[in-house]
């Protein structure tokens, strides 16, 4: 998997995410910003391992969107280690 690819399943999740209003308010809870906050933290190149973290945080939250993004579970860890910045989980 290539670091574009990673992106690309990071931005799929956090479109996941947007579209689920307690998926919002969990990130929202968890990032500390209120949505304009986020919007800012969004532009970051780190967000991707962000929105990777937080749905790898819950078993089901990566079972969900990996179902609905037609994607295996596993293809968001191997995301999540090609972004780097520490451990997946």
């Amino acid at each position: 998997m290539t670091a574009g690819e990673a992106r690309d399943i990071a931005d799929r999740g956090f479109a996941h995410i947007a579209g689920d209003a307690e998926l919002v308010a969990a990130l929202l809870a968890q990032s500390g910003c209120d949505p304009a906050g986020l919007r800012a933290m969004a532009a970051r190149p780190e967000f991707a391992v962000f929105v990777l973290d937080f749905l790898l945080e819950q078993d089901q939250r990566v079972l969900d969107f990996a179902a609905a993004a037609g994607l295996r579970p596993e293809r968001v860890q191997m995301a999540r280690a090609v972004l780097g910045g520490g451990d997946p989980w």
